[in-house]
């Protein structure tokens, strides 16, 4: 059974793989050499907890020892699961399990299928910013009736808070102009102090109440 099991797997174009019911990796097709970096030499009789390091949405580790999922024998539906890689890098995975009955001794034998959902979990990741900034917004705008005279803004410095307005972090900001964040805290203060404001959202606030971005 499992020979036919695994030569089927080979054939999927998902990342595929198959574990003991104790999570030891029985087999790992080429699609899952292709995600995960790791060549089937390596992960083979390595635990997957281990080879993956699994984190789900809260950020804890899945199955910390060792993988539990099919200790009933009982479905498992759909999860998403973030997974260290061979370059290092943290990729999001949609995870699908079925669970096979090894005839030979009456254990599980587990089959994950895995495809990347990153682009999807960067983009939810950009929403959840904006409506974050978004709530910044309107909790200091009541007080905004008023304002006072400002400086005109540099090109730089309106850019600077367009980015932001587009839910970009300090970190992103300074990448895509290609400065440091020591450049882009100077900027800040610059912008701060035509503005008449004292941070970063209150300096955002007033520029679209003023339409200055």
């Amino acid at each position: 059974m499992q020979g036919e099991l695994f030569k089927l797997l080979e054939g999927t174009a998902d990342a595929a793989y198959t574990t003991t019911d104790s999570g030891v990796i029985l087999s790992w097709n080429s699609a899952a050499e292709k995600l995960f970096g790791y060549q089937a030499s390596d992960a083979l009789n390595r635990v997957c907890s281990d080879l993956l390091q699994g984190r789900g949405l809260l950020g804890t580790m899945v199955c910390p020892s060792h993988c539990q999922i099919a200790a009933k024998g009982n479905p498992v539906p759909s999860f998403d699961l973030k997974v260290r890689v061979r370059s290092g890098l943290w990729l999001w995975v949609s995870v699908s399990t079925l669970l096979f009955q090894d005839s030979r001794n009456g254990h599980h034998l587990v089959v994950h299928l895995a495809h990347d959902i990153t682009p999807g979990k960067r983009a939810e990741g950009l929403v959840y910013q904006m409506q974050n900034i978004s709530k910044q917004i309107l909790a200091v705008s009541d007080g905004l009736g008023r304002y006072a005279p400002v400086s005109p803004l540099s090109e730089s410095e309106l850019q600077i808070l367009r980015l932001f307005s587009q839910g970009k972090n300090s970190n992103q900001t300074a990448r895509t102009l290609g400065i440091t964040l020591q450049t882009l805290r100077n900027h800040l203060h610059h912008i701060n102090k035509k503005l008449h404001t004292h941070s970063r959202v209150e300096a955002l606030t007033h520029a679209l109440k003023r339409k200055l971005i």
